[in-house]
């Protein structure tokens, strides 16, 4: 199969890139500029339609498309999360717009954090999008609305929670975090953590392009089936590091914290209980399902 990969220039594109081509896949990477590497790549600007639109005829297409979520909340900020990620939606969907047959299999990325701060309920695909705040549900809920009327035969918006890999920035500093001592429980340590490790995440979307074994449309969680409380998560980090156990850090040194680190607390701050029903319904066995084995497979 043919796959056109919007996004494919940062650490988890370039990781699913190279998974697809693994698995004998065409892989076409849309960037704003070339790189060495040993992906064909195309030039786009991610918002008009231009040359590039020939590669989607026949094509599966993956829009990972977005600037990281890893920045200070500010309105500036917000309006540059969504812009990035709801410009190469719409350029993606008026290219489809023009072509003679229909994209057959379109996989949108999206974000759990849709859900915003969801407490102990536990969530399924079933459940609606929270009304805030506006730079984690405002965003996902544009980049979401920016696909409607793609011109593709089955649609799959893959809502993802924290992705654990190496040397990406999540991982990276919740490593360092442990490593400096400050390994500890985040804020109230309660808060719900939904995560993948990203081997299961690169299973599940070779399964959602085969539309003969898969089906699937519409929305899908795209993590894994056991999330934790942070303070567990901690523990787990702990445990993988050897490291000694760590006092709290309270909310207020979080959002002091996150101002020096430039990032928004929010995203320490607040939690989900998401489960991926429909992919666990269709028997996809996860490999990782397990936090402190998960974190064992990625240590550095």
């Amino acid at each position: 199969m043919k796959v056109v990969l919007a996004g494919g220039s940062g650490a988890l594109g370039r990781r699913l890139g190279e998974d697809l081509q693994s698995r004998g896949h065409e892989v076409v990477v849309l960037t704003r500029r070339t790189r060495p590497g040993p992906l064909r790549q195309v030039e786009w600007d991610g918002r008009n339609v231009g040359p590039w639109s020939v590669e989607l005829e026949g094509s599966a297409v993956i829009n990972l498309a977005g600037e990281l979520v890893d920045r200070r909340p500010t309105a500036a900020n917000v309006e540059l999360l969504t812009r990035s990620r709801v410009e190469p939606t719409r350029a993606l969907v008026e290219a489809g717009r023009r072509l003679g047959s229909p994209v057959p299999v379109w996989l949108q990325m999206s974000t759990l954090a849709i859900y915003g701060d969801a407490g102990e309920e536990v969530l399924d695909e079933s459940a609606p999008p929270a009304a805030g705040p506006p730079q984690m549900a405002g965003v996902a809920k544009a980049w979401e609305a920016a696909v409607e009327g793609a011109n593709c035969d089955r649609l799959v918006i893959l809502r993802t929670g924290i992705v654990l890999d190496r040397d990406t920035p999540a991982l990276d500093r919740l490593f360092g975090l442990a490593r400096w001592g400050l390994g500890g429980r985040v804020g109230p340590g309660t808060q719900w953590v939904s995560w993948i490790h990203v081997d299961d995440w690169l299973a599940l979307v070779h399964l959602l392009l085969q539309t003969d074994r898969a089906g699937l449309a519409g929305v899908v969680h795209a993590t894994g089936p056991n999330p934790v409380r942070n303070a567990e998560l901690m523990a787990a980090l702990r445990k993988t590091l050897r490291r000694p156990a760590a006092p709290p850090t309270p909310r207020p040194l979080v959002r002091i914290g996150a101002m020096a680190l430039r990032t928004d607390p929010a995203l320490a701050l607040t939690g989900r209980r998401c489960v991926p029903r429909r992919l666990l319904e269709t028997g996809f066995e996860f490999g990782h399902p397990d936090i402190e084995e998960a974190l064992a497979d990625l240590r550095p």
